[in-house]
């Protein structure tokens, strides 16, 4: 079975930062594009970062040039550095990742559990 592990949310003020790490584990071929979600209550989830294997990287016109997505492939690993933190950043936010198994052409794609981030003024 493949699983996605977050850690690093917590309770931060406005203008501090977090760290959010993200392992995928399991039998897999390969990792294609990672990725970072958010959703706060009554709202959508909405897409914050992504990245994909080679390095590319995009992300939500809310989060460029505070946030920064990067991945450690040897370790399937996914970081999302959240700097500038305001208010409205907190949400409850999800790694994603896209793969494939070992010797399948089949993309697969899954999520972790969430955790939780709340920035306080």
């Amino acid at each position: 079975q493949v699983q996605l592990v977050e850690s690093g949310g917590g309770l931060v003020q406005t203008g501090g930062s977090l760290r959010l790490s993200c392992t995928v584990s399991g039998h897999i071929g390969g990792i294609t594009t990672m990725g970072w979600y958010r959703q706060a209550p009554g709202k959508q989830r909405e897409i914050v970062a992504a990245i994909t294997r080679t390095g590319t990287t995009n992300y939500a016109d809310s989060v460029k040039a505070r946030f920064t997505i990067s991945r450690d492939n040897a370790k399937n690993m996914v970081i999302l550095q959240m700097n500038s933190l305001k208010p409205e950043d907190t949400a409850v936010y999800f790694c994603n990742a896209d793969y494939y198994r070992q010797f399948s052409a089949e993309p697969l794609t899954s999520w972790g559990q969430g955790t939780q981030v709340t920035v306080s003024s």
